[in-house]
């Protein structure tokens, strides 16, 4: 196993959608790589490709980069990196699964060599700011995560669905209430593109007319525009960080569950039978449970 050698921490969010013959052969490449290169992280490989976020030193990163591109299957990937502190995983995860994302739509996806067919138009975070500037108030934005994401970090007037899991968004979809946009121009986002490919599948088979994606997710845009665009807040991410900040300016939107103090600091309550991810603040950090079993507690 490869020793860690003084590098700098750092952390990648990756996929590419592109049919996988064999995933379990992919699976076992994958393991051994990552061990041989000491990374940690969450791989899922599915029969449309390959998801992955691993966290270690820069230059173990960057052999895995290469090995990647040597592949006929997964060259030219579009990594997004990010400063890492080399706790944000406790252990390699490689594994297959039916879906890259647990919509629960597999029947809906048609994936070739070029990618998912059918999808929304992709857009830089350049292209977003000239759709705005020449379509106004008409665009809207769509937010493609869980709604509990969304309340330390949204794009402005963002539509937040009312979803708790991934696979809600095929009945939310169908919601009568969304039929009165269904013609506007809509730029669906999420944390690094993948969940928005198979989104705006599903809208658009749903009757979404014009509908986009942002090319790279939330983490490509904030790196363009930081906090001078249309992002507000903090963007949660799914690591022992919780939360990325993508400048000084960055604002904290979301409000503790015990005071409405604003704060961006994610919580599990600790009671077991709930592990539920609330928003905490400083000043309450003696309160570790959710709003719903803290009062309990405290009747006791």
């Amino acid at each position: 196993m490869k020793k860690e050698l003084q590098q700098e921490p750092k952390v990648i969010l990756y996929y590419k959608f592109v049919p996988v013959s064999d995933p379990n052969i992919t699976m076992r490449w994958q393991r051994e790589l990552c061990e041989r290169l000491n990374l940690k992280g969450r791989i899922i490989i599915s029969p449309h490709g390959i998801n992955g976020t691993l966290g270690g030193g820069i230059e173990n990163l960057r052999e895995y980069k290469r090995e990647m591109n040597r592949s006929v299957l997964l060259k030219g990937i579009m990594y997004k990196w990010s400063d890492g502190n080399g706790e944000e995983f406790p252990k390699l995860s490689v594994k297959v699964r039916d879906e890259l994302v647990a919509f629960k739509a597999s029947d809906e996806l048609v994936v070739t060599e070029m990618g998912v067919e059918n999808g929304g138009v992709h857009l830089k975070p350049e292209q977003i700011h000239k759709l705005i500037q020449e379509r106004g108030d008409e665009v809207i934005f769509f937010d493609g995560r869980n709604a509990y994401e969304a309340q330390v970090g949204k794009f402005k007037n963002a539509i937040i669905p009312a979803v708790e899991t991934t696979p809600d968004f095929l009945k939310e979809l169908e919601d009568p209430k969304y039929d009165a946009i269904k013609k506007r121009p809509i730029i669906t986002y999420c944390t690094g593109g993948i969940r928005c490919e198979i989104l705006s599948v599903l809208m658009k088979n749903r009757g979404f007319k014009e509908v986009y994606q942002i090319d790279g997710g939330i983490v490509k845009y904030g790196e363009k525009y930081g906090d001078d665009g249309f992002w507000e807040g903090n963007l949660y991410i799914f690591d022992g960080r919780m939360n990325h900040t993508f400048s000084a300016k960055a604002k904290d939107i979301g409000k503790c569950v015990h005071c409405s103090n604003k704060t961006s600091r994610f919580i599990n309550c600790a009671d077991v039978s709930c592990n539920k991810l609330s928003l905490v603040c400083e000043a309450c950090d003696s309160k570790t449970y959710c709003e719903k079993h803290q009062p309990v507690l405290e009747k006791k």
